[in-house]
């Protein structure tokens, strides 16, 4: 059974950090693309961040391009986001994804795999 497993989410004050974790597990995911997606409360879930399989490849959302960096082990079968210069609008669930495919996407449907998500809370 594929589980992508995040971890490192929390309370923190606006300026503030956050390392979130991405552990998988059932499967290797390291010839696959990974991303990290958000949804604030009543919101729809919106992209943040994609690598590619061997990490020459990143991508982010306007919103969070410089703030935040998308990285990756696959001796671990784990991704990351190392998430700087927090804001309140950051606020989140923050969700982990992994696709089928190699290429970097940032549609939610073009995703196969999902985490349960961790929760960033910023305060002002």
């Amino acid at each position: 059974q594929v589980q992508l497993v995040e971890s490192g989410g929390g309370l923190v004050q606006a300026g503030g950090s956050l390392r979130l974790s991405c552990a998988a597990s059932g499967r290797t995911f390291s010839r696959n693309a990974m991303g990290w997606f958000r949804q604030a409360p009543g919101k729809e879930r919106e992209f943040v961040s994609a690598i590619s399989w061997n990490s020459d490849n990143t991508y982010y959302a306007d919103s969070v391009k410089g703030r935040f960096t998308i990285s990756r082990d696959n001796a671990k079968n784990t991704v990351y986001l190392q998430m700087n210069s927090l804001k309140p609008e950051d606020t989140a669930v923050y969700y982990c994804a992994a696709r089928g495919g190699t290429g970097l996407r940032v549609g939610v449907d073009r995703y196969d795999y999902w985490g349960q998500g961790t929760q960033v809370t910023v305060s002002s």
